[in-house]
């Protein structure tokens, strides 16, 4: 009986500690939406500093909404800058989130859905520094409602 305890918690002390040596090459931020009404003039903006331009990265928008979103879809813009530039190059996405039989994309509990959607897999950032993204809904709807948080999320990918 005291084998199997003192076995259980070696196994767990040394996954643990396994799994903590690791080091996770990511950002991610997010910014609330003011009383869930996306207005067309706010533009949450994202700092995030590159050292690595070896290797590739991933990149996805975050979006929370609430089941009273009235779309299937949305569409965002992206205006990214570079290191040393001053201007923003823009780019814009349609992002679904629901699919075809009604069901909404994405986890959440209750009303509430988090939805993680990729956009690029292999990215490769040229230049060291700080990058600045810069997102904006381009919806007909001014304010959009039911937005509750928007975000971006740049990872290493692992070799």
């Amino acid at each position: 009986m005291h084998f199997r305890i003192f076995y259980s918690l070696v196994l767990f002390l040394c996954s643990v500690s396994f799994f903590s040596c690791g080091k996770l090459d990511a950002f991610e931020k997010n910014s609330t939406i003011p009383a869930y009404k996306w207005t067309s003039n706010f533009e949450p903006a994202f700092s995030f500093e590159i050292t690595d331009t070896s290797s590739l990265y991933r990149s996805s928008i975050l979006l929370r909404h609430t089941h009273a979103y009235a779309y299937k879809n949305i569409w965002i813009e992206l205006s990214s800058q570079q290191p040393g530039d001053s201007i923003f190059q823009k780019a814009k996405f349609e992002l679904i989130l629901q699919k075809a039989d009604g069901q909404w994309i994405g986890s959440g509990f209750s009303d509430i859905r988090d939805v993680r959607y990729p956009l690029f897999s292999d990215l490769k950032f040229r230049k060291p520094g700080t990058y600045v993204i810069r997102m904006k809904q381009i919806m007909r709807d001014d304010p959009l409602e039911n937005i509750m948080s928007v975000g971006i999320r740049i990872e290493k990918i692992q070799p």
